[in-house]
């Protein structure tokens, strides 16, 4: 008799909960047998979920992991269909990172490029703090001095 698990020891060993091998099951993932309420998986039931948790690792959606797990299921062993719809998916994952990359590039240089220029308006304003600190300091002391000499002329 092959070995079997509960849904706790599953859940356990690949660090899921138990809701998700419960909705990995919901989506036809998993296929348990049953003695009363307790589920009973099989040690190919073991063996599709860590498919699906690799599949979704790499980005596959449930639906292709089905969809895989279909083709399997079909053969007992595989098929050329099986490895050519694999190597399909492959290439559209491979295809859809290298898509996101480039978009991730972009959008660092757009970043750096606004990095630069925000650093260069600080320092223009900061170059300009000084300057303008004298000129009030200045405006202040030559309004003293206008002010004074018309008070003492009116004097």
């Amino acid at each position: 008799m092959s070995k079997t698990y509960s849904i706790s020891e599953l859940a356990s060993e690949f660090d899921l909960t138990t809701r998700s091998i419960r909705f990995y099951e919901d989506q036809e993932l998993l296929h348990p047998t049953r003695r009363g309420q307790t589920r009973v998986y099989s040690s190919k039931d073991r063996v599709r979920l860590k498919l699906t948790i690799r599949g979704k690792r790499l980005g596959f959606s449930l639906a292709e992991i089905r969809e895989l797990f279909e083709l399997w299921d079909e053969t007992r062993s595989g098929s050329k269909k099986q490895l050519h719809l694999m190597l399909s998916k492959i290439g559209e994952r491979r295809a859809a990172l290298d898509q996101q990359m480039k978009d991730i590039t972009m959008v660092q240089l757009e970043l750096e490029s606004a990095e630069i220029r925000c650093r260069q308006a600080l320092e223009e304003l900061l170059e300009k703090e000084p300057q303008e600190k004298q000129d009030e300091e200045e405006h202040a002391g030559s309004s003293d001095k206008a002010s004074a000499a018309s008070s003492a002329t009116m004097h």
